[in-house]
């Protein structure tokens, strides 16, 4: 059996279009690399993506009872054999493996790389540029990544247990560059490194996009700072998240994201003050003066 050096690995659920397209694509990319495999994990779909993905050659299939959030992607991770591993989503897929070569090789010859965040393009060829990422379209280290397009080492993945599956949606790719910052890897932001989003809109109910992302970024904020800063993002995450709350129409779902992000246990582990240097943008992005009084 050759030895399998890229795990290329995606998570599925009721978009049976999506899997297909981007199973198909994978399928054609990969068909004459023995040293790659594709594991597809089901999150408990309803409308025959399962049966699909099981039915698929060169394909492994995880297929779950029922919908775990991103914890349906550690089960994955888990079954991977590769060095390497390409996360994925279900709507995401690169066009060509050879910026991804490339971005092995670099790793390959840089230990200190841990994650690779790739370029996210539209299927128009346009920038889906983010928060997470540099504004500069070059060649770099980056504070985060953007989850349907990266590589990770699988040791150090393992090592930090996958992603955080209590947060079920939202924030684990935050989580996921504090933890590998900590460690004394860096994250390379690879502009030649292209996966194709095609972005399909959004099918999450609205109580989810309010719950999930408050709770978890106060979790985050309560593990990562401390002090007077982690007072301020607090105060500036609950009142962000009111002002969105507000707008959607879920203020039951914010309240009960602030129950929990501010009541559950978390387990403290401070960034260094090299490291909230580094990770400035998220800063801004739980700050009330940026985000309402320093738009430009």
């Amino acid at each position: 059996m050759p030895d399998i050096k890229l795990s290329i690995v995606y998570l599925n659920f009721n978009r049976l279009a999506e899997s297909t397209l981007t199973t198909q694509q994978l399928q054609q990319l990969c068909q004459n690399r023995s040293d790659i495999e594709i594991i597809a994990i089901d999150n408990g779909s309803s409308d025959g993506t399962a049966d699909f993905l099981e039915q698929q050659a060169n394909i492994n299939s995880v297929l779950l009872p029922d919908n775990s959030g991103i914890a349906g992607y550690s089960e994955g991770f888990r079954q991977t054999r590769g060095q390497y591993i390409l996360v994925l989503d279900d709507d995401s897929c690169p066009n060509t493996l050879t910026g991804i070569d490339l971005a092995i090789q670099r790793m390959d010859n840089t230990p200190n790389i841990g994650i690779t965040a790739c370029h996210i393009e539209t299927p128009d060829g346009e920038q889906q540029w983010s928060w997470h990422l540099p504004k500069t379209k070059a060649l770099g280290t980056s504070p985060f990544f953007i989850g349907c397009g990266f590589i990770i080492r699988r040791d150090i993945f393992e090592l930090i247990d996958w992603y955080p599956e209590i947060f079920f949606l939202y924030q684990n790719e935050i989580d996921v560059s504090f933890k590998v910052r900590q460690l004394g890897y860096t994250i390379i932001y690879d502009p030649n490194c292209v996966v194709t989003h095609r972005g399909t809109p959004n099918q999450r109910p609205n109580w989810r996009r309010i719950f999930f992302p408050t709770r978890n970024t106060l979790w985050l904020i309560r593990q990562y700072y401390t002090g007077m800063q982690a007072f301020y993002m607090i105060i500036s995450r609950l009142l962000i998240g009111l002002v969105r709350a507000c707008s959607f129409g879920q203020l039951p779902a914010y309240f009960k994201a602030a129950l929990a992000g501010l009541g559950e246990p978390v387990k403290k582990s401070p960034l260094s003050p090299e490291l909230r240097k580094i990770f400035t943008p998220f800063w801004k992005q739980n700050s009330i003066i940026h985000q309402f009084f320093k738009r430009t």
